[in-house]
């Protein structure tokens, strides 16, 4: 299997997503809901769906998971695509310009391969497992802070909070205390890449899905950092805990995370 292949045709994909992202953004004419707040755009099936086309006509044997329409399971046996064509819907829908394409490759029960493509500001972080990772082509790491104190932070709130509403406002609290500061973007996929380059020292958040996390969790892995759930055990992208980190911080915010 040549992953520099799969990374070159999820590339591929990406931009032919982000072509049509930016063709809709500023002009929605359709939003419905997924849930109280979890919206779903005519962009989000359209970029769906010149993924999946552009990556079954180089890989037709290939599974794919994807956010829209319920593509497949999570399947540790197959080679597989994991797909959020459009994270960050809710900021995409009231144009602020912090969304992204997410695509990883998956097989034999690991996330190999991950891209993702902010298409406003074109910014391209991709990882090959074993190979680094890079921001438009150029190598990134983990920051190298080790004080929480000196720390910035980034987290999200899950759709579904209203039963969760008071651990996850502990856990925000007790972070917000110890940190330099914490920062809510919108899209868990760009908060895991910005981890990966040190813009941030960690992030945090539950209830998140597989195409929420692939492609990030093996960015930041591969630029050097650390990720497990709220417990401290290996994180997988069926997981609903994730606790990513720069490594030297994981443990103090993992005790944090655990103080309730």
């Amino acid at each position: 299997m040549d992953l520099n292949e799969i990374k070159n045709a999820g590339i591929g994909a990406a931009y032919k997503s982000a072509k049509i992202l930016n063709d809709y953004y500023g002009r929605l004419t359709h939003i419905e809901k997924k849930g109280p707040t979890d919206l779903v755009t005519d962009a989000d099936v359209a970029s769906q769906n010149a993924i999946i086309e552009t990556i079954q006509a180089k890989f037709p044997d290939h599974c794919i998971l994807a956010e829209e329409n319920g593509y497949d399971q999570l399947n540790a046996a197959e080679c597989q695509w994991i797909i959020d064509p459009l994270d960050g819907t809710t900021n995409f829908a009231h144009q602020i310009p912090i969304f992204c394409i997410s695509i990883a490759f998956a097989a034999e029960g690991r996330t190999r391969v991950g891209i993702v493509l902010n298409p406003v500001n074109g910014e391209l972080f991709t990882a090959v497992e074993g190979q680094g990772a890079a921001l438009n082509g150029r190598p990134i790491s983990v920051s190298g802070q080790t004080e929480i104190s000196e720390s910035l932070l980034v987290t999200g709130f899950p759709y579904a909070f209203q039963a969760i509403i008071q651990p996850v406002m502990q856990r925000f609290q007790q972070c917000l205390q110890a940190a330099r500061g914490i920062r809510r973007l919108g899209s868990a996929a760009l908060d895991l890449c910005y981890v990966a380059c040190g813009r941030f020292e960690a992030f945090w958040e539950e209830n998140l899905h597989p195409w929420d996390t692939a492609a990030g969790t093996v960015i930041v892995e591969t630029a050097g950092g650390r990720v497990t759930d709220f417990s401290g055990n290996p994180f997988s992208p069926d997981k609903k805990e994730i606790l990513a980190s720069n490594g030297h911080i994981h443990e103090a915010v993992r005790s944090l995370l655990l103080r309730i």
